[in-house]
């Protein structure tokens, strides 16, 4: 399909982005895990967890779509069906945030955990909708909610990984 064509190297780029970023991820929490323990395995599935989902998410997503496909409407559904997952997993991940008990979440935690995690999943669950009559704008759609998951992704790994260092360093010196 031609206009799809047009996004092969954005996919690429994501993609691979993506893919290096959970792989980093990894060998940032494994170096994470000789330091001192906070209490944060309760807050580990409402933080850690789902940054990895996002940089999961925008790397499926940049496969399907890399993949041949002779029409739109095959991706579009797919890419609708992981937009309804992402709900309903943005929608846990919103009780998991607010259950938790280590950490206070700030207006900021709220906006890259749950508010723009859910915006990319709105648009990628309705491109079912709009991308036989509006192809272009419906790839424009999928294309921004990939990018929107990966730097979210990107601004949840930094805040973990200082979160930690700073937060374990408080620990280790008695104040």
């Amino acid at each position: 399909m031609s206009e799809l064509a047009g996004w092969d190297s954005f996919y690429v780029i994501v993609g691979s982005a993506a893919g290096a970023l959970i792989g980093l991820q990894f060998v940032v929490v494994t170096l994470i895990a000789d330091r001192p323990h906070l209490r944060v395995a309760e807050a580990g599935a409402a933080f850690a967890t789902p940054t990895v989902v996002y940089f999961g998410a925008a790397l499926l997503l940049s496969t399907i779509l890399r993949a041949p496909w002779h029409a739109i409407t095959v991706p579009a559904v797919i890419c609708g069906l992981i937009g309804a997952g992402g709900i309903a997993y943005t929608l846990i991940v919103s009780r998991l945030v607010r259950r938790q008990t280590v950490y206070q979440p700030e207006f900021e935690d709220w906006l890259f955990h749950v508010v723009l995690p859910l915006a990319a999943y709105l648009i990628l669950a309705v491109t079912p909708l709009a991308a036989l009559r509006h192809t272009r704008e419906a790839l424009f759609g999928i294309g921004g909610a990939v990018l929107l998951l990966l730097f979210i992704g990107i601004h949840n790994a930094w805040d973990a990984v200082t979160y930690h260092v700073f937060g374990s360093r408080r620990d280790t010196s008695g104040g």
